[in-house]
């Protein structure tokens, strides 16, 4: 296995070749890259782990040119997005900015297609195309699918007949004063010969760009529907159906999605996924409303401080590293890039005001002519907003700050709704799987879970590392209900889910809803009351509770069935603080057990408690053996949660049958099936429940009996016969 837990191949792809299981199964883009860093190829994928995975198959396997590609990268790193027409569109953006060399299918720009507008001319034409050469055009795109937009443009020039024949087809037209077909059928107003002025045309084509542009695409569907809405109510079904079919047309033209906006977008957006220890943040750079790079950091905690205040510190690095100034840096966090996606034509150059007025300018010149500026311009190292997913403290004083660096006025908040909320959702989707890769990357280092264990085995004085530590959790609602337990098992400091046990607490008298304390002690004392394997299997008590009655000691004999417990642990760790530790360490104790060490870790601060001490031990935030106790501490309370939910939502479903000794499932569905119902069976006496099969006198005496107490009613034998006639019945 290589450092990330995959198997090798025995060539340079196991420098970085990631686990399969640690790829998203979503769609997004993915970079490779060389050893200095340079983007060398951009793609997209519907499934990023189907797709990604086939680059990792035997060399002879992949494609001549795949082949020198994979063994030219040293990494590979994907973003992950929220639809597949999200991924082409940021994958041609980013294939534009960071010119990978092997993806020269794409240099020539006919890639996706654009549609055309020739402005520039005196009776503008309008057609679809995949060059942008022409510097007299204006281009809209591109588009996912060309299909849908030659439809979409058929579906326009029915309510914009504007002109799309060439030069020379016009020319001829207006020699001969003969139209072409598409002015007799209503696709085209025919400027050729008069029918419109040059001018009323050239109006036309304004409103078709803005429809293209977003800017009167809304209310044009609107009023479409109102018209198909009306035709629809007329009985005219034919115009209604045309009319829906260019609704849907329409909608794909002037589709948005969350990595385009509106050309005015001038914004940062910064995802983030925390926990205790760490964090992670991911980034998107929006410039004239495309993503123009992004950039993703680790976050360590140094003192503990709130998401707040970590995402004010984090503003604060980000954005002194840029301006060169790092005299307001807090040292509260420590901020490390993991990851830089910067095209080379993002030079920041654009500093001050002057400067970004002039590159503004150039953009929209530039734009102009050949629609495609805003992937070479500079950009400006401050936006004009900061999209965060919590607000940041010290809100007011940083966007002070940031307006300074800028030259004007910056705003930090926060997205609820609409195109940016999307993107912001897309950056903290990237910041879980970077954080996830992270913590991953480290339980698959052999060397870093060999420190882990030394740090642990340090901190608490242990002779050797703890090579298998069982971790226990408490879980319950309020009032005690649904009371659960959880034990995860951790061996060489990787989970062994295979080990993992949970318990049902049930108390002195069955029904458990003990506090804490006493439900932790009985989770231990089950667990080690039979030495080194127990015969408790962690959700039953039956085997224990059937001894006690016959005045035998349960069996301490080794089986190894696979629902009991292994060896002993050299280490338990249980969640919580001093409280908890006592109370496991006097289970420990009534059990006879004296060779295991017993350590808490609370949660607030991450302390680290052991029995009789009156302080805590503090480990390191950022060592390897606090990550370790981190991990297990929190896998046993993920495993005590989903236990306790599958148990309340059981308890949810229960009827009056599952109290009734005797009366298991099968039972319960014959019932069901006889009488159809519960409260059916609250009528019948308990004649009528001898009718089921397999129900006898007693059996059907005692179902009657505990249906009737719910009741308040408790009946005898001798008050209820079975040959008795009903209630109100002679």
């Amino acid at each position: 296995m290589n450092k990330n837990g995959a198997p090798l191949l025995g060539d340079s792809r196991d420098l970085f070749r990631p686990k399969t299981s640690d790829i998203p199964a979503q769609p997004g883009v993915y970079k490779w890259r060389d050893g200095e860093g340079r983007v060398i190829y951009v793609g997209k994928a519907k499934n990023l782990r189907n797709r990604l995975t086939n680059y990792f198959q035997p060399l002879y396997q992949l494609h001549p040119r795949t082949q020198t590609m994979v063994l030219t990268a040293r990494s590979l790193e994907w973003t992950v997005v929220g639809t597949e027409l999200e991924s082409l569109t940021l994958e041609y953006t980013w294939i534009k900015e960071f010119d990978p060399r092997f993806n020269v299918v794409f240099r020539d720009d006919k890639t996706y297609p654009y549609l055309a507008i020739s402005s520039a001319e005196r009776v503008p034409r309008v057609w679809v195309t995949r060059s942008r050469k022409r510097r007299d055009t204006r281009y809209f795109g591109p588009y996912a699918k060309v299909w849908d937009l030659r439809h979409s443009l058929d579906r326009l020039l029915k309510t914009f007949p504007v002109r799309t024949c060439s030069q020379n087809v016009y020319h001829k037209a207006e020699v001969t004063r003969r139209p072409c077909l598409l002015a007799s059928i209503g696709k085209c107003s025919a400027p050729c010969v008069g029918r419109i002025s040059a001018a009323e045309h050239r109006k036309m084509c304004e409103q078709l760009v803005g429809v293209l542009t977003g800017r009167i695409g809304k209310s044009y569907i609107a009023q479409l529907t109102r018209e198909m809405k009306e035709a629809s109510a007329e009985l005219e079904f034919e115009k209604a159906a045309r009319l829906r079919d260019q609704i849907q047309m329409l909608s794909t033209v002037v589709e948005q999605n969350a990595v385009v906006f509106d050309s005015d977008v001038d914004a940062d957006f910064f995802g983030v996924e925390s926990d205790e220890l760490e964090a992670s943040v991911h980034a998107f750079y929006v410039r004239a409303g495309s993503i123009r790079g992004e950039r993703n950091w680790s976050v360590e905690r140094v003192e503990d401080v709130t998401d707040e205040e970590l995402i004010a510190d984090l503003i604060v690095q980000v954005y002194s590293e840029t301006a060169g100034d790092t005299s307001n840096v807090s040292q509260s966090t420590v901020v490390t890039e993991q990851r830089n996606a910067i095209g080379s034509t993002q030079t920041v150059t654009a500093t001050d005001a002057l400067a970004r007025a002039q590159a503004t300018r150039e953009r929209n010149e530039r734009q102009g002519q050949t629609g495609r500026a805003d992937l070479l311009a500079p950009i400006s190292p401050v936006p004009r907003e900061v999209i965060v997913p919590i607000e940041p403290a010290r809100r007011e004083e940083l966007e002070s700050w940031l307006s300074g660096l800028r030259g004007g006025a910056v705003n930090i908040r926060t997205a609820s709704r609409g195109g940016k909320k999307q993107l912001l959702d897309r950056a903290n989707d990237n910041a879980r799987q970077a954080m996830q890769r992270s913590k991953m990357s480290r339980i698959s280092d052999m060397g870093a879970r060999t420190t882990a264990m030394n740090d642990v085995a340090k901190a608490l004085g242990l002779e050797q590392a703890p090579l298998r530590i069982e971790c226990y959790d408490i879980s319950n609602t309020v009032g005690g209900a649904f009371q659960v337990a959880s034990m995860v098992v951790f061996e060489d400091a990787i989970a062994k889910k295979s080990e993992y046990r949970r318990f049902a607490i049930r108390g002195a008298d069955g029904q458990g809803a003990l506090d804490d304390l006493s439900a932790l002690y009985e989770t231990l004392t089950r667990r080690f009351r039979h030495g080194n394997i127990a015969g408790d299997s962690g959700e039953s008590m039956d085997n224990e509770r059937r001894a006690s009655e016959q005045g035998e000691e349960p069996s301490v004999q080794q089986n190894i069935n696979r629902h009991h417990f292994a060896y002993k642990p050299n280490l338990v760790v249980v969640d919580g603080g001093k409280p908890q530790v006592m109370a496991a360490a006097k289970a420990l104790e009534d059990c006879g057990v004296d060779d295991v060490a017993v350590c808490g870790l609370a949660k607030r601060l991450e302390e680290v408690w052991v029995p009789d001490d009156d302080y805590p031990i503090i480990l390191k935030r950022q060592s390897e053996g606090m990550y370790l106790l981190q991990r297990v501490r929190d896998e046993s309370h993920r495993f005590a949660i989903t236990y306790h939910r599958q148990t309340r939502r059981k308890g949810a479903l229960r009827s009056a049958l599952d109290d009734i000794p005797g009366v298991g499932e099968a039972y319960q569905k014959r019932l069901l099936n006889h009488f159809g119902s519960v409260r059916a069976m609250r009528e019948a006496n308990a004649e009528d429940f001898e009718q089921v099969k397999g129900v006898g006198k007693a059996k059907a005496e005692a179902i009657y009996q505990a249906l009737h107490a719910r009741d308040g009613q408790r009946p005898t034998k001798d008050a209820v016969s079975p040959n008795s006639p009903k209630d109100g019945m002679d």
